[in-house]
């Protein structure tokens, strides 16, 4: 059964994860290690773009789209987002069902984004810390406050770097990491569906910015 998470989150990561994303340990095994300030730097940076876009009311939603899809270009390694999500299927689809999902699964994600593009105004994200797992694997805690928000919310990025720069790899709003819960609801689509990942493709080819889906929560 597939959860489609409909929050700024979504927005700003599209589901953004990477490749091999790791189990991450409490907060307070990692109390004692450093901050990182260029990723903080990152983070800060990339939701005050996004929301930017999302805040810009002399837009019209076909220019904010467009100007989303450039900034998840650049923010996200997309491909491996798309690899992770995919789980262990990824290993055993064809090269054309991975191109297929690939493509269904951006305008999904897209389509989500697309419903509710006129539902921010004036949020702003502020960096609250960091905490560095080991050298280019970061956590940063964010604020997301103002606009029609009734009371803060803490975001957590995990950004890694491999040394051609930053990359949003996942999020956690409410304790919740999506990257990881989007890989759980796919694989568990599949499995229910005797591990064809067509049905899969055919699911998120139909959805209409997550109705389908969600629905099915």
């Amino acid at each position: 059964m597939l959860r489609a998470h409909l929050k700024l989150s979504v927005s700003l990561a599209l589901a953004g994860v990477a490749g091999a994303v790791l189990p991450v340990a409490a907060p307070a095994a990692l109390a004692q290690q450093a901050r990182d300030a260029a990723a903080e730097a990152f983070v800060q940076q990339g939701a005050r773009e996004v929301l930017a876009v999302l805040n810009d009311r002399s837009k019209s939603d076909a220019a904010k789209k467009e100007a989303f899809r450039q900034l998840i270009n650049r923010l996200i390694d997309v491909p491996k987002v798309t690899r992770f999500v995919l789980g262990k299927y990824a290993r055993t689809a064809t090269p054309d069902q991975f191109n297929r999902f690939s493509t269904a699964f951006r305008t999904y994600a897209e389509g989500v984004y697309m419903k509710r593009i006129n539902d921010y105004h004036g949020e702003k994200v502020i960096v609250l810390s960091s905490l560095v797992r080991k050298p280019g694997d970061v956590l940063v805690t964010t604020q997301l406050a103002g606009g029609r928000s009734q009371q803060p919310t803490n975001i957590i990025w995990r950004v890694l770097n491999d040394g051609t720069g930053w990359k949003v790899v996942d999020v956690q709003v409410t304790g919740v990491w999506l990257a990881i819960t989007q890989q759980q609801d796919f694989v568990a689509t599949i499995d229910n569906n005797g591990g064809k990942i067509d049905v899969l493709i055919n699911q998120l080819q139909q959805d209409k910015g997550g109705e389908i889906l969600h629905a099915k929560k």
